[in-house]
């Protein structure tokens, strides 16, 4: 706790420096509230101040989180403002009249009116567009695809503007790897793996939205070098009581099926919320890898492997907000799930002088077995200070999270002509590991005055990970431990951070100065042989961000962060997992951490076309990297801390209404990356290459409630590190009826129509020739179903979720 004292001080000194600084300024004194067809406060309303003699533009503003708006006004006259969004009618209010220098007055509250279209005599309500763009932010609205129906998260973020997923589930961003994921705005503290297994999970019938936050500000954690990609899950927004049952059928090669149950409970004082989601996965894969290994003769690989793997999930969360007074509530939260499942593989690899002969082969069987459990729980209050939406709020949270991977194989060595070259090999692994994860934190923000707001908090985290590698082989038919392999990894990690942002509204420009603080311990110990890693360290990560109006239709934006990536834990143990004795991964526990500056210049015309240019560095690079194993001629994949990565990028997003049911979203993202190494296991690695992708989707209002979609995406070769990815292309198909008054929707979506998704990479490091080609099952029909059912008196408060999605973002489910 001293070192969060020590923090503590440092963003006092802050706060009052910018303090300051906020109280030289001329406070506003016209303002307003805009409230959306809910009634709800509207964030990022366009506000455009007019004289009301000639109509000249005076000033323009946004709305904040609170739906307020407010200007500086020295001159006398008359005045009004309009207020328009998208999906929303535009506003005109009533006009007022300044008699006075400096006098002030209030437009009072107005509420938005979502806008319609007459379609051939059908009144057609406007839905929120698939593509949003917001001050900081953008979002992809997922709830009313029917391309995303019965698709899991995972499957969903591969379909957002500039975000890539891999056949190995890997996660990028503008080209940029080291996302970090959340969950309703909280980090999840999960390695790598852990992630793409719990968004594997996570069915598309759960998310509202999902945000692609390229820079984020000084309030979220530092932790993400490409930025923050935050899935925001569906909260039911009706009264009384109320919920939904949804199902959905798949079917590719394999049937794949899940279900779920929402419901929601409220009085006056009190809501009760909770939902449950089950789901059968299965998926087949195919990898094949040729490669040559250097030596005196060369000697030629050609491995084909395929894979089966089936995943049962069950998700959970349930909670309870109690309502103290109007200005005071107290919740908490309970969320996990219990998921377990099973691989079978079978690799055949054939060896010899060349890919045109063979001398001898391995075959390799393989059946795994998983089971991973999360229960976490959340303690949270919130406070609202005073009508300006000054709030404290604080969460307490405690996760723990256990899993085992069990593992046979047998390794049959053979000469071309059949014959066995030795007596097959039999081995096992099986690891245990526990994550237990421990975060508080605090937040405050203030309103200084009308054009200056304060926001403040500290947090701290423990986590604590314990892997325990329990590798066996079998000799003359009694199990015995393989002491080579066998490994206990332990990691202990501890960060404490405080933050603060200051953001001022002057004439026609938005200005947000922040700076977090953060000091992290960690010490990581392999065990079985005495291997202690400890680090200690302090960072600073300044931010800035600027929003300025050149006129109604014109705004330009400028923001600069500095940000760390740590280690994932997965990436730092050091365990060996083979998919054959000549091909396996192995974590690296001396990884340091990598250190990004990010910029970003963004455009936005029309408040609908979004043009961004962003450059970045990164120091010490955290990348994943296929190197050879001489020795052993093998290939082993690891992580390492590549010297420098520079990455320049533009990404242009264009929404175009095409007819009055024909519309269409297009994104386009073109980007430059280099790596650099002066030694990369003995070898000098220097690699660039400028990529895109282009994203665009279509949309047809067929009649009132029936809409169709297609959806195509293509992703030119990209150079990553030590990797040569060949190009990447598919397009999806889906249609969407709403039924029984709009209470119920029936979605039907054929992924990859074409069956074409697949990967295609190569080498890139010097002296090293492999290919490999990998082809999941990526053609699914299917079916799903949503039924809503209930009362609609009250309006539901908040949802909250836990504090831990960042510590959680580094484990399996």
């Amino acid at each position: 706790m001293k070192n969060l004292y020590k923090i503590s001080l440092i963003i006092c000194l802050f706060i009052a420096a910018t303090t300051v600084f906020a109280q030289t300024n001329p406070k506003p004194n016209i303002s307003g509230v805009i409230l959306d067809e809910t009634k709800k406060p509207a964030d990022y309303v366009t506000i455009v101040l007019f004289k009301a003699s000639d109509s000249s533009v005076v000033k323009t503003a946004f709305t904040d989180p609170n739906g307020a708006f407010n200007f500086n006004i020295s001159g006398k006259g008359s005045y009004y403002y309009k207020a328009s969004n998208m999906g929303y009618k535009t506003l005109k209010s009533k006009t007022i009249v300044l008699t006075e220098d400096n006098q002030k007055a209030d437009f009072g509250t107005a509420q938005l009116t979502a806008s319609t279209q007459n379609l051939k005599d059908v009144n057609v309500a406007v839905t929120k567009p698939l593509i949003e763009r917001k001050m900081d932010k953008i979002v992809m609205n997922v709830s009313n695809s029917s391309i995303m129906t019965g698709s899991t998260a995972l499957e969903v973020l591969q379909k957002a503007p500039g975000v890539t997923v891999d056949q190995n589930d890997k996660i990028s961003m503008m080209g940029k790897q080291g996302v970090l994921i959340q969950l309703d705005g909280k980090q999840t503290y999960m390695s790598s793996a852990d992630v793409a297994n719990l968004l594997r999970n996570m069915q598309s019938s759960e998310i509202e939205s999902i945000e692609l936050i390229t820079n984020p500000s000084s309030k979220y954690d530092a932790s993400g070098n490409s930025g923050i990609i935050n899935i925001k899950t569906k909260k039911n927004k009706n009264g009384g009581t109320n919920g939904s049952v949804n199902g959905s059928l798949g079917y590719g090669k394999n049937l794949r099926a899940n279900a779920g149950l929402n419901l929601n409970h409220r009085t006056q004082k009190l809501n009760l919320f909770g939902n449950y989601n089950y789901g059968k996965f299965e998926r087949d894969n195919l990898i094949a890898i040729d490669r040559i290994s250097n030596g005196t003769p060369d000697t030629y690989f050609m491995q084909v492997g395929e894979s089966n793997r089936k995943q049962y999930n069950n998700n959970f969360k349930a909670g309870i907000d109690y309502f103290i007074d109007k200005k005071n509530t107290i919740g908490l939260l309970v969320n996990g799930y219990f998921n377990h499942g099973n691989e079978t593989a079978g690799n055949n690899t054939l060896i010899g002088p060349s890919f045109n002969q063979v001398d001898s082969s391995l075959i390799t069987n393989s059946l795994q077995a998983n089971k991973y459990n999360n229960v976490s729980y959340n303690l949270n209050y919130k406070s609202v200070l005073d009508t300006a939406g000054s709030e404290i709020s604080a969460d307490v949270d405690y996760s723990k999270y256990k899993g085992n991977d069990g593992s046979n194989y047998e390794n049959d060595y053979r000469f071309q002509n059949g014959d066995r070259i030795r007596p097959i090999k039999y081995t096992r692994n099986n690891t245990p590991s526990i994550i237990d994860i421990k975060a508080f934190k605090i937040d405050y923000n203030v309103s200084l005055n009308k054009t200056v707001k304060l926001e403040a908090g500290v947090k701290s985290s423990w986590v604590k990970t314990d892997n325990d590698l329990q590798a066996e082989e079998l000799v003359s038919n009694a199990w015995q431990n393989d002491v080579k392999r066998s490994n206990q990894f332990v990691y202990d990690e501890n960060v404490n951070a405080a933050y603060t942002n200051l953001n001022k509204q002057f004439k026609n420009t938005s200005v947000q100065i922040g700076l977090r603080v953060e000091q992290t311990n960690s010490k990581g110990n392999l065990i079985t042989k005495n291997t202690v890693v400890e680090r200690n360290y302090w960072d600073f990560f300044p931010t800035l961000f600027v929003q300025h109006t050149l006129s109604k239709n014109n705004q330009l934006g400028f923001s600069y962060s500095r940000r760390i990536d740590r280690p994932s834990y997965d990436a730092l143990n050091p365990f060996i997992y083979y998919l054959d004795e000549f091909t396996y991964s192995k974590g690296n526990p001396f990884l340091n951490p990598q250190y990004t500056h990010n910029f970003e210049l963004s455009y936005t015309l029309l408040q609908k076309y979004m043009l961004s240019i962003g450059y970045s560095r990164i120091n010490d690079v955290i990348a994943e990297v296929i190197l050879p194993d001489a020795a052993n001629q093998s290939l082993y994949q690891t992580n390492a801390n590549i010297a420098t990565n520079i990455s320049y990028n533009a990404n242009l997003n264009v929404p175009v209404q095409i007819t009055k049911w024909w519309q269409t979203n297009n994104n386009l993202n073109v980007f430059y990356l280099s790596f650099e190494a002066p030694d990369l296991a003995g070898s000098a690695l220097k690699t660039g290459k400028t990529s895109f992708q282009f994203k665009s989707q279509q949309t047809f209002t067929i009649m009132d409630g029936f809409t169709a979609e297609i959806n195509g995406s293509y992703e030119s070769p990209l150079d990553y590190g030590t990797l040569s990815l060949k190009a990447r292309y598919y397009v999806d198909a889906g249609l969407s009826k709403s039924l029984f008054n709009k209470k119920a929707s029936l979605k039907l979506a054929l992924s990859d129509v074409f069956n074409i998704s697949e990967n295609n990479l190569s080498s890139a490091y010097p002296g090293l020739t492999y290919t490999v080609h990998q082809k999941n099952e990526t053609r699914i029909g299917r079916i799903s179903f949503t039924y809503r059912f209930g009362k609609n008196e009250i309006k539901p408060a908040r949802r909250r979720s836990t504090g831990t999605e960042a510590e959680q973002g580094r484990m399996k489910n």
